[in-house]
């Protein structure tokens, strides 16, 4: 092809690496990625610019996004490329996985679930390249090429294919600092006169306590919300308010004493956490070995 991207296999070094500046932000880090000088990088791209007579990344001084046109072409080029690594490791077996297996999860359930259990995975599949994004909002898998997001909760109508992982119950918990302080509530009635951390499954909703036939209402209000549930369990152990969450999100500091569980003979609802992979593409086999191990490895939480 004249002047432009040669052979196949140097069409998919350019789409790969065109994905890798995608996803990075970055010319130097996608090129170092792949293992390239970044003026080769620079190269490599400005010749797919010029193959596809279009600009895929706007550049400036402080930031490179994608324009409209390289937006639109990484939603085309991922599930191509996401195939043929899919197909590479059909044929080498589940035992042999290589390439990237990128995993969109919020801060909390990285630390708590996913970090305490990625060590045998990884050594049983040494060729292959981990790498977690930790957001705590919900992110864009095709768009941000994740392979798999782990997520608690209800999940809203998507283009997504989920797997359930796991189901945990919803339970109360604060510092013994804070309750010290303010006195620990004996029913859910008494929660109206302390204070919450605004984060995670409280974030503007009702409770609903169950006890037998009996059910009690509770609207959590607090002077402090926060985005991030690790940040939040942190406010909590800080004594900045009570708190309410998963038992694998509070597992540690209950074991540590550094918060107490509260209302113990209350039941709350059950939240749960999927394993999402994006439906434009099969689920990569590395997707799918990793669920499948996150899911032995919860089974006793």
């Amino acid at each position: 092809m004249a002047n432009g991207i040669g052979g196949l296999s140097d069409q998919f070094q350019a789409l790969r690496l065109f994905v890798q500046i995608a996803r990075t932000g970055s010319f130097s880090k996608g090129a170092r990625e792949l293992r390239l000088s970044q003026p080769t990088a620079s190269r490599i791209i400005a010749l797919l610019e010029e193959q596809l007579g279009t600009t895929l990344f706007s550049r400036s001084t402080r930031a490179l996004t994608l324009t409209d046109a390289g937006s639109a072409y990484l939603t085309r080029v991922q599930p191509i490329l996401a195939s043929l690594e899919e197909a590479d490791n059909e044929i080498r077996g589940s035992d042999n996985l290589r390439g990237t297996l990128r995993i969109g999860v919020a801060s909390i359930i990285a630390s708590r679930a996913i970090v305490p259990r990625l060590g045998a995975f990884v050594a049983q599949h040494p060729n292959l390249q981990v790498d977690l994004t930790i957001d705590d909002r919900r992110q864009d898998l095709i768009q941000e090429g994740i392979d798999v997001a782990i997520r608690f909760g209800k999940l809203p109508d998507s283009s997504a294919t989920a797997r359930l992982i796991g189901r945990w119950p919803l339970i109360v918990a604060a510092a013994p600092a804070y309750l010290e302080l303010h006195g620990v509530p004996e029913t859910p009635e008494a929660l109206g006169d302390h204070m919450f951390v605004i984060a995670g499954p409280v974030a503007g909703k009702e409770l609903m306590f169950i006890q037998g036939d009996r059910q009690v209402k509770v609207q959590p209000v607090g002077q402090v919300s926060i985005n991030g549930a690790e940040v939040a369990v942190s406010a909590v152990r800080a004594g900045l308010g009570i708190a309410v969450a998963s038992l694998p999100a509070f597992s540690e500091d209950l074991d540590a004493g550094s918060l107490v569980q509260l209302l113990p003979d209350w039941k709350l609802s059950d939240i749960e956490a999927h394993a999402l992979f994006p439906s434009s593409q099969g689920a990569k086999p590395a997707a799918r070995a990793f669920v499948d191990h996150l899911i032995q490895e919860l089974r006793s939480v």
